[in-house]
């Protein structure tokens, strides 16, 4: 998807990660930390809001320095993965996030988060790992696919996966508005389970 010299350009753990076939119902397991989590007072009203649609935000800044666990395992029938991302806290059950990934859409990638809600990615490579980034948000209806309209986007959001070496990887999750700026920031430092 970023093409054969971007491709070529990333690092090998990466190309790793993300050039492996999960058929048969297969799964990998990454663990780690949350190392740092911020959101302003708009971040964490959408947060807790969009628990009502499964909750695909961060919302308790108790996570840091909490153990972290992601889950990737094949969507046979929608031909993508399932993710499932899961988030010790301070108290109570840990936060888990789950979203299916497909390879559809106009920009070859599209995030689903439940409830026909979904967003198309642009994936780009930069020296470190890979960039997804949200190209536009829409609600699908059946086989019809609405794009929501801009005002309401929640923002902008970027997903980063940066290559840290010694088998350990930085995931990123950055939402922006233009109106509220960044709205909610969360790094978490995985390692692959079998280095």
């Amino acid at each position: 998807m970023v093409g054969e010299a971007a491709w070529n350009s990333l690092p090998a753990a990466v190309q790793r990660r993300f050039g492996k076939r999960l058929t048969g119902g297969a799964s990998v397991v990454y663990q780690g930390t949350v190392v740092t989590m911020r959101m302003n007072p708009a971040g964490w009203l959408l947060a807790q809001l969009a628990r009502l649609l499964g909750g695909p935000l961060p919302y308790d800044m108790s996570s840091v320095n909490q153990p972290a666990v992601v889950s990737v395992t094949e969507d046979c029938a929608g031909e993508g993965q399932f993710w499932i991302r899961q988030y010790g806290r301070a108290a109570g059950f840990p936060q888990v996030i789950h979203s299916s990934k497909r390879f559809a859409g106009p920009t070859g990638i599209e995030e689903y988060i439940g409830a026909g809600i979904g967003m198309a990615l642009r994936v780009t490579a930069d020296p470190d790992g890979l960039l997804f980034e949200s190209d536009h948000y829409f609600i699908q209806l059946g086989y019809r696919k609405l794009r929501l309209p801009a005002w309401l986007r929640p923002g902008a959001l970027t997903i980063a996966h940066k290559e840290r070496g010694n088998g350990r990887f930085l995931f990123s999750l950055t939402l922006k508005s233009r109106l509220f700026g960044e709205l909610v920031h969360q790094d978490a430092l995985f390692h692959d389970v079998e280095a």
